[in-house]
């Protein structure tokens, strides 16, 4: 195991923020979260701030560009495809998780896009389910980059902060609780 840590320490920069950006990117437009969560990917990335191997203001743009151009892709797959989306293969073996998930989006709005963040799956199919439902883009997007800005601000920051100097941490990130 403590191989495959040095190896993937020993990413370069630039093939590091490649994959992160694509494994947030491709999570909710790809739907690839099922296999390989872009938190984890982003996880690493904070890891690899706190090392000095990447920057950490990059990563966090890099984060959330990725996040909202991502849900955004899945957004318009579901806008597209609809009810038809429920029907694939994969996501029929979730159709009760999907179905909460759906009533959730009915009752709550923006705000269930907010939290769907916070979920591996729901961080993979919220934004095809909010196409799908036929809600407003203007209204996803405003609560998708909100969503998109608190997770990728806090997954990388709490990866790189354990022992971090709080002098060094980006103003307004979060601290770990002690």
């Amino acid at each position: 195991m403590s191989q495959i840590v040095h190896q993937l320490l020993a990413v370069p920069p630039p093939v590091a923020y490649a994959l992160i950006g694509a494994l947030v990117f491709g999570e909710a437009a790809l739907f690839v979260g099922f296999v390989l969560p872009g938190e984890t990917a982003v996880l690493l990335g904070g890891v690899l701030a706190s090392t000095g191997r990447l920057t950490l203001g990059l990563l966090l743009a890099l984060v959330v560009v990725a996040a909202v151009l991502g849900d955004s892709v899945g957004f318009e797959v579901g806008h597209r495809l609809g009810p038809r989306l429920l029907a694939v293969r994969p996501l029929r073996r979730h159709r009760r998780q999907l179905e909460a998930a759906q009533g959730y989006l009915r009752a709550r709005g923006g705000r269930a896009v907010v939290l769907g963040r916070w979920t591996a799956f729901l961080r993979a199919v919220m934004p095809a389910l909010a196409g799908a439902s036929r809600m407003h883009y203007r209204t996803f997007l405003a609560y998708n980059v909100a969503g998109a800005v608190a997770w990728g601000w806090r997954s990388p920051c709490s990866a790189s902060s354990p022992g971090r100097p709080t002098s060094r941490w980006p103003p307004g990130s979060a601290r770990p609780v002690r």
